[in-house]
């Protein structure tokens, strides 16, 4: 179990709320049924993974902001 967490749950995640939607959806079959849809999105970020649009250098051209170990700078 983890100590530390950068955000508190939701008090829907917390009392199981979410779990339990999850299931559903996953017993209906309605992932498998929407997959169709999600493959030009997936298709445009693979894409720009690999011509390294969200490399770190590419991103501080985008942001112009850059980590660092104490967060965001």
């Amino acid at each position: 179990m983890r100590f530390f967490r950068y955000r508190k749950p939701s008090l829907k995640t917390t009392i199981g709320v979410t779990k339990a939607k999850k299931r559903l959806k996953k017993k209906v079959g309605i992932t498998k049924a929407l997959k169709p849809l999600r493959a030009p999105t997936n298709l445009r970020r693979r894409l720009k993974r690999k011509a390294g649009y969200y490399s770190p250098p590419a991103r501080l051209l985008r942001k112009g902001r850059f980590r660092t170990p104490f967060g965001r700078r």
